[in-house]
């Protein structure tokens, strides 16, 4: 599905230099422009949020983890998209429209590092295009990015720390207004693992000659990386539109994907797994596609960012407007911090914490003064 909206159908450029509940997604009716636009990347928030009791339950004792809302971190962004945490437990941010790679120190302070110049937000693909995921490398030498340009989907990378002239690594990817993906994550095997999206063609998801509707694992060059299951860059297919990509502390890597008209998904990834679409969404028993962990109604999630962290993965649901959370043994699920709008990405920070981004200015949402804002939960 698209994220949030109306169903319709089922499951080099260049970085600028410049100082980067329930509820499903059912459908993919163009994204509107947001209906503001913050004159500076963000704002440190004045005040921590006193929290609201439905993001205060009381903890149980032996139950799961608790999240409490703490705070906001900052203010004033539009659709931040992706959450990259770095050694000196600052952030880096990316806006989806704008382009702009933002630093979010601990306190909120911020600072544009970065912008990609040539986005694709809002004109002939529009939608869920523009800057999307970001990586920092294991050598913390280069930042990565996933990107919609007027032409492709493309993965590039930028010299780190500072702002040096853009390297791409991969182009040619099909873009759409919808499932564009862009999900990054660096494995436990320093491999860079890459969602790609169906780009609305649900015919490219298990074809294994193209890129599209897939996750990749490659090289921090680019390369397809040794030992794939297909010899190419191809990790996993079938897949539609996977926005959240994470690792477990066992090395496992999880994802969530937006289902079309009847289940959102979060799915185990192995290597050469089949994930069904277009021939299932969900679980579909002995049918021979891998079967997710937990999934929701379609009209009850829309999973965005993932985190993974207290034995749990953590998914913003944009049209749930929700934070759930899913215990990675048992697969059960449970709802918290309502009352936010759209929640889109979820990072795991240093000290133990959520970082979570709400996406109210995306086209879809209803905003309110501030957004969109980062949150800062504990559990």
């Amino acid at each position: 599905m698209a994220e949030g909206a109306a169903a319709v159908g089922r499951r080099g450029v260049l970085l600028g230099a410049a100082a980067a509940g329930l509820a499903a997604c059912s459908g993919r009716t163009p994204e509107a422009d947001p209906s503001a636009s913050p004159t500076s990347p963000g704002t440190p928030a004045s005040s921590p949020t006193a929290p609201t009791p439905s993001t205060t339950p009381t903890a149980r004792p032996g139950g799961p983890p608790r999240p409490r809302l703490a705070g906001e971190v900052v203010t004033g962004l539009a659709v931040p998209w992706a959450i990259v945490f770095l050694p000196d437990g600052s952030a880096l941010v990316s806006q989806r429209d704008s382009g702009e790679v933002t630093r979010i120190d601990p306190s909120g302070r911020t600072r544009t590092v970065g912008r990609v110049d040539g986005i694709e937000a809002g004109g002939s693909y529009g939608g869920e295009g523009g800057l999307l995921g970001l990586a920092l490398g294991p050598d913390g030498r280069w930042l990565y990015a996933f990107l919609t340009t007027p032409d492709d989907n493309r993965l590039v990378r930028v010299p780190w720390p500072g702002w040096g002239e853009p390297e791409v690594l991969l182009d040619g990817l099909a873009a759409n207004t919808y499932h564009n993906a862009g999900a990054l994550a660096f494995g436990p095997d320093g491999m860079l693992y890459v969602s790609t999206g169906d780009a609305g063609e649900p015919a490219n998801a298990p074809d294994r000659g193209s890129l599209n509707g897939k996750i990749l694992r490659l090289t921090p060059e680019g390369e397809p990386a040794p030992g794939n299951p297909f010899g190419t860059e191809v990790f996993s297919l079938g897949h539609r539109n996977i926005e959240g990509l994470a690792f477990d502390e066992q090395g496992r890597l999880w994802a969530s994907e937006f289902g079309d008209q009847e289940t959102d998904e979060l799915n185990r990834i192995v290597a050469g797994g089949d994930y069904g679409w277009p021939a299932a969404e969900g679980s579909d028993g002995p049918g021979g596609g891998r079967d997710p962990l937990a999934q929701w109604p379609t009209d009850a999630c829309s999973p965005a960012g993932v985190a993974i962290a207290r034995g749990r993965a953590w998914l913003g649901a944009l049209q749930g407007e929700c934070l759930w959370s899913v215990d990675l043994v048992t697969g059960e699920t449970e709802r918290h911090l309502e009352g936010h709008g759209r929640l889109r990405s979820v990072a795991a920070a240093p000290d133990g914490s959520l970082w979570v981004g709400t996406s109210n200015r995306d086209g879809r949402g209803s905003p309110r003064d501030g957004d969109d804002r980062i949150l800062r939960v504990t559990l």
